[in-house]
């Protein structure tokens, strides 16, 4: 009997050209991390801002329809909310304007770590809410100042917990650490949304 021998050899990956290939998947893998990364935090804060350009819209809706105020210059018995924020509630500015939107979850900053955003208007708290008030602005003819924006935001070195934004004079305005690295979102009252960080506040 004959033994058969082929003319094609068999061939495999040895143990060094496994690793090679496998530091070579590696290496890409490291590159290409950081930059889907960086996608993700992008993507974040424009879900941000997108949530900051509603708000604002419902502001000038809402200010349309009440004789050109804001709900903190109108009084709670007449439909606004200044007597309450006068106490600190912010919630309730809110509120006063959600008729103009569809759920609550645009309250909610996607990057905000420390509040719980929600789908439902029932059982609704100031835990889920990530944007502050500005008490300042009444209306819209000063279209510069600003209406709302990201709560990591403060005074002095103070930060605006309480979620009401009240400016006065030349006090220090700056961004805590809490989200977007050192910066934030804004939006004033022309219904324009501006990512800020410490230099552009100044």
């Amino acid at each position: 009997m004959k033994t058969r021998f082929s003319n094609r050899r068999n061939h495999a990956l040895t143990l060094i050209e496994v690793l090679v290939v496998i530091s070579i998947l590696a290496i890409i893998a490291a590159m290409f991390l950081p930059m889907l990364a960086a996608a993700k935090r992008k993507s974040s804060r424009i879900g941000c801002v997108n949530n900051l350009k509603e708000i604002g819209l419902a502001y000038k809706s809402w200010e349309g329809d009440n004789g050109d105020k804001y709900p903190m210059e109108i009084s709670v018995t007449n439909g606004g909310s200044m007597e309450l924020v006068a106490t600190g509630n912010v919630l309730v500015t809110f509120l006063v304007m959600s008729n103009e939107w569809s759920t609550p979850k645009i309250w909610h900053c996607p990057e905000d770590m420390a509040h719980i955003g929600t789908y439902s208007f029932a059982g609704l708290a100031s835990s889920n809410i990530s944007y502050f008030v500005g008490v300042d602005v009444t209306n819209e003819l000063n279209p510069q100042m600003i209406l709302s924006g990201d709560d990591n935001f403060a005074t002095s070195g103070v930060p605006v917990n309480s979620g009401l934004l009240e400016l006065h004079g030349n006090v220090p305005i700056s961004w805590t650490t809490m989200r977007h690295k050192y910066g934030g979102n804004i939006v004033l009252a022309d219904d324009s949304v501006w990512q800020t960080d410490d230099r552009s506040l100044v």
